[in-house]
């Protein structure tokens, strides 16, 4: 169960918390259809792919938001609903 109150996260990030699977990269949090064409387009075209950044950035979060910053020009709210969804999966699943 994630830490946070189910009210404080999207519908999206709730249903991202379980195991990532094959799932396309605009199911997590915080990425839609542009964000998540641009990611496809740079080689993260899976969820598993975005959270394989998260883990190899060591789970930073700056890191992690400089980089969707750089990769798909993410905005703060955008990075950040997703930098919290990765680390929800992690502190549940890892």
């Amino acid at each position: 169960m994630p830490r946070k109150s189910a009210s404080s996260t999207s519908q999206k990030h709730r249903d991202f918390l379980e195991p990532v699977g094959n799932k396309h990269v605009t199911k997590l949090a915080g990425i839609g259809e542009t964000l998540g064409g641009r990611l496809s387009e740079a080689g993260y075209d899976k969820a598993s792919s975005v959270l394989g950044q998260y883990l190899v950035l060591q789970q930073d979060e700056r890191k992690f938001k400089g980089w969707m910053k750089d990769v798909c020009n993410a905005s703060s709210k955008q990075s950040n609903d997703c930098y919290k969804c990765l680390n929800d999966w992690s502190n549940q699943f890892l």
